[in-house]
C-alpha cells in the first residue's frame, strides 16, 4: 500500500491539480494579480523545521513550472540561509513566519521591534511582501496580537493569509497535525471555513480533484517537515505526530477559548481583496 506524505505523492497531487485545470500560484502573485474565476490553488508552506524538506518541495515545484510561497521562521530550526537563497533562486516567493509576541512573551514593544528586526533579515533573501502568523502551539500569545499594535502595510506588507483572504469563497486546506481533516486539534492555523468538504488523505484529495469536487478557489498549506520520502524519516514522524496529536486534543479548545478573549477587538487592518475580517472569525477558532 503506497505510503501518505511522501515527495512522490505529492508530486502525484500537483499533477492532478494541474490536470483538473487549476492555476497553482503563490500568494503575493495572486494578492497582486487580477481577480479570477479560473479554478486557482494558492500554495503556500510553512518551514517550521527541517527546511531541506522545504527544498525537496520546491524542486518538485520548479521541475513542474511552478512558483509558490515558502514561509521562514527566524529560529535556527527554520533559518538556514543556504536553504532559503536556493529555494528564491528557484524562482519561489519567501516570507516571514512570524512569532515575535511569543517571542517577547507578550511585550508588545519588543515584539515590534523583533518583527522589524526579522523582516529587514529575510528581506536580505528575498524581498519579502507578505508575512504569516506562526501557531506557536506551545505558547500562551497568539502572534496575530501584534497586529493591534502596528499595521503590516506600513511596512510594504501587501498581505497576511489569515488577514487578506475571504474564506466564505477560498477552500482553506491544511496538513497541520500530518492530516487534511484536523480542526479538533489544530489549535491556530484554522479559519472559518464555510465550506462543506472533507479531506481524509492525500489520496482522497487527488481523487477529488480528480473528479471535480472541489471549490473553484483553495488555499494549500503544507508543511514540509511532515513529508519524506526516506522510511526511517517518516515512521519518526508518523509516530511523534501521533503523540503530538493526543496532547493537542486535550488543549485545543481550551487555548481556542483564550484566544476568543484576546481577540476581543477588532483588527486595525483593512482587507483589500475580501470584507474586513475579524481575528476571532478568521485564524484563531
Amino acid at each position: 500500500m503506497p505510503r501518505d506524505y511522501t515527495f512522490d505523492c505529492y508530486r502525484d497531487l500537483l499533477e492532478a491539480a494541474l490536470q483538473a485545470g487549476y492555476r497553482i500560484t503563490s500568494v503575493r502573485d495572486y494578492l497582486e494579480a487580477e481577480n479570477s474565476d479560473s479554478k486557482t490553488i494558492i500554495l503556500r508552506h510553512d518551514v517550521d523545521k527541517k527546511p531541506h524538506n522545504s527544498l525537496r518541495a520546491a524542486t518538485v515545484e520548479r521541475e513542474l513550472g511552478l512558483k509558490t510561497t515558502y514561509y521562514f521562521r527566524i529560529v535556527k530550526e527554520s533559518n538556514v540561509p543556504e536553504v532559503i537563497r536556493k529555494i528564491a533562486e528557484l524562482g519561489h516567493e519567501i516570507g516571514y513566519h512570524y512569532e515575535d509576541m511569543a517571542l517577547a512573551r507578550g511585550d508588545f514593544d519588543g515584539a515590534v521591534r523583533s518583527f522589524e528586526e526579522n523582516l529587514t533579515y529575510f528581506r536580505t533573501f528575498y524581498p519579502v511582501k507578505t508575512v504569516c502568523m506562526h501557531g506557536s502551539p506551545l505558547s500562551k500569545w497568539n502572534n496575530r496580537l501584534i497586529w493591534k499594535k502596528i499595521d503590516y502595510r506600513d511596512y510594504d506588507i501587501i498581505g497576511e493569509p489569515y488577514c487578506d483572504f475571504d474564506f466564505s469563497q477560498t477552500l482553506y486546506l491544511t496538513d497541520s497535525c500530518r492530516t487534511w481533516d484536523g480542526h479538533n486539534m489544530i489549535i491556530r492555523d484554522k479559519v472559518a471555513n464555510s465550506h462543506d468538504v472533507r479531506v481524509s488523505s492525500t489520496f482522497d484529495l487527488i481523487d477529488k480533484l480528480k473528479s471535480n469536487e472541489m471549490p473553484a478557489h483553495i488555499m494549500v498549506n503544507t508543511h514540509p517537515q511532515r513529508w519524506s520520502t526516506h522510511f526511517l524519516e517518516w515512521s519518526v514522524e508518523f509516530v511523534g505526530q501521533n503523540i503530538k496529536n493526543f496532547v493537542k486534543r486535550l488543549v485545543a479548545g481550551q487555548i481556542a477559548r483564550r484566544d476568543d478573549t484576546l481577540f476581543s477587538l477588532p483588527t486595525p487592518l483593512s482587507v483589500a481583496r475580501a470584507p474586513k475580517v475579524d481575528p476571532d472569525l478568521s485564524g484563531s477558532r
